[in-house]
């Protein structure tokens, strides 16, 4: 955390010849199971993870905002006032700009630097990571209070109506309300959180196939109209009220793929309910076994897994101290991950490593992920 700190301290005087007044960010999340159910009104768990959006600024007196990315080495600007969409990272920027303008609050202008360590398409929430550190920026120089979930909920619009994917609530909403040493179980519909712990002596471990999704183009949007014509088909307004009797009473109604589509979602808001429960009993091998399930249902049910997700899966759950695991995100490429046993984490890492990239050749990315804080400010 703070290597980043440093950099966007380093590089915003380099750029500005002198402090940043703030330095805001806002964590990429891992979820442990509850996968396109948030789009369906159901239940969620994710965990706000130590990867994050950083931002270095300062106001500006006038209504316009001017960004540098140390990542791709550019500055962008654009007016407050004359908001027009383009292609590229600002429009995270300059979508958040224009919800929460919508929203009725007067914003002020500023400059600064940017950077992240939230790998991009991965599965993990960079976008909306940005989306949460734009809006604190936005909070630090404007005057309007601070509302975790309003943001969260102006972060989904920017991306559904600015951006372009038809994303839930819930990587804003984590992003937004993390708590350090929790993952929250989130129902999408009430936006309760509820925070959990992780069984004792375990770790979650996120393991990155490198392989990589867009949202927009991915398919997502596909499945999230399957899930809606399932719900019209049982009258319902979102499939968290269908219960697993009913669908299995009317499941034949359905055509076969939009009949899995449902099935998945139905039965991954239960696996999410039970996993819950597992974690309130420190029970690591059921919530093992309830990420084991989740994953074979978006493999064959959702269809949204990919040949490298599948491996990496495969091979963590041979190894010695997995309980279980999974993809996680949106899918068809990105990031799985693990619920380990804290003493073999290391190896566990190394192991997986290794037979990883002998059977696909690409080398992934394994961290083992620590839970922490929402949006914030640190300077």
């Amino acid at each position: 955390m703070s290597n980043l700190k440093q950099t966007v301290e380093k590089i915003f005087e380099e750029k500005f010849g002198q402090n940043p007044q703030f330095i805001v960010r806002a964590p990429g999340r891992v979820n442990l199971i509850g996968e396109h159910t948030d789009y369906n009104d159901g239940f969620v768990m994710p965990m706000a993870i130590d990867r994050a959006m950083w931002i270095a600024l300062r106001p500006r007196s006038d209504k316009t905002v001017r960004i540098y990315s140390i990542d791709f080495d550019v500055w962008e600007e654009f007016e407050l006032n004359k908001l027009e969409k383009a292609t590229g990272f600002q429009e995270y920027l300059k979508g958040m700009a224009w919800a929460i303008q919508e929203a009725g609050y007067e914003l002020n202008g500023w400059e600064g630097v940017m950077t992240g360590d939230v790998p991009r398409g991965s599965g993990l929430s960079s976008s909306a990571a940005l989306e949460l550190a734009t809006a604190r920026a936005f909070y630090e120089v404007s005057n309007f209070d601070w509302n975790p979930k309003e943001m969260a909920l102006l972060g989904q619009k920017c991306e559904n109506q600015w951006v372009g994917a038809n994303t839930g609530i819930m990587d804003q909403l984590i992003s937004a309300t993390g708590q350090k040493g929790y993952a929250l179980k989130i129902d999408c519909r009430s936006l309760d959180l509820e925070p959990v712990t992780l069984p004792p002596d375990t770790v979650v471990v996120v393991m990155d196939t490198m392989t990589r999704h867009t949202h927009t183009d991915s398919g997502y949007n596909e499945r999230r109209a399957q899930c809606e014509e399932a719900a019209k088909h049982f009258g319902v307004k979102a499939l968290r009220d269908v219960t697993l009797e009913t669908f299995k009473q009317h499941q034949k109604e359905l055509s076969d793929v939009v009949m899995r589509r449902a099935r998945h979602v139905i039965t991954e808001d239960v696996r999410t309910q039970k996993a819950a429960n597992a974690m309130k009993a420190g029970d690591a091998v059921s919530l093992g076994q309830l990420m084991n399930g989740s994953h074979d249902s978006l493999r064959d049910d959702f269809e949204v897994t990919n040949d490298a997700l599948n491996t990496i899966v495969d091979i963590a759950r041979a190894q010695e101290g997995c309980y279980g695991a999974r993809m996680t995100g949106g899918g068809f490429g990105g990031c799985a991950v693990a619920l380990v046993k804290t003493a073999n984490a290391e190896l566990f890492a190394d192991k997986v490593s290794t037979a990883y990239e002998k059977a696909t050749g690409l080398e992934p990315h394994i961290y083992v992920c620590e839970a922490t804080e929402g949006a914030s400010t640190l300077g």
